[in-house]
């Protein structure tokens, strides 16, 4: 893994191992560790990462050296890119019907909360 990532990978395990005891991680952090390491993977791919290394039975922890396993596969393989920024800005044009450059939040809310 290379220098940064490592470090900012051991950051991130410090920060985030204070909710618990030093050895298991809740799953209710793992999405924003997983994200504050660059990797931006779908709720539905977090969800597979997370049955890769849930326990048997469920507790809702994850032991660290499972997780540390698994998050060092992903990353060395780079694994949940984030959208790229031309992507994302080709939806947000879509979105602007009236060509304004920008969608107010009003706008923002209706797309994100119609079915």
């Amino acid at each position: 893994v290379h220098a940064c990532t490592a470090h900012s990978y051991t950051q991130a395990m410090n920060w985030y191992c204070r909710f618990t005891d030093k050895d298991v991680l809740s799953f209710r952090e793992i999405g924003l560790i997983v994200r504050s390491l660059g990797c931006f993977p779908t709720e539905a791919e977090l969800q597979e990462l997370l049955a890769k290394v849930e326990e048997e039975p469920p507790t809702g922890y994850i032991h660290l050296e499972k997780f540390l396993l698994v998050m060092t596969e992903v990353l060395l393989n780079r694994s949940y890119q984030p959208v790229p920024e031309d992507v994302l800005l080709h939806a947000f044009e879509t979105l602007d019907e009236n060509k304004r450059g920008y969608i107010t939040k009003e706008e923002l809310v209706k797309y994100l909360t119609q079915e």
